[in-house]
């Protein structure tokens, strides 16, 4: 019982972790295609 709770307990935080990766990821896309258009502005 205690196993299978430290497993899903594990997965969930594996899971929290890779989300929040995946959103700074989205976060920097979207930041240089900003500068990108800046520089097609300026």
């Amino acid at each position: 019982m205690i196993r299978s709770f430290t497993l899903l307990l594990l997965a969930g935080a594996m899971l929290t972790l890779s989300a929040c990766n995946t959103v700074k990821g989205l976060g920097r896309d979207i930041e240089s295609v900003g500068e990108a258009g800046d520089k097609i502005i300026h």
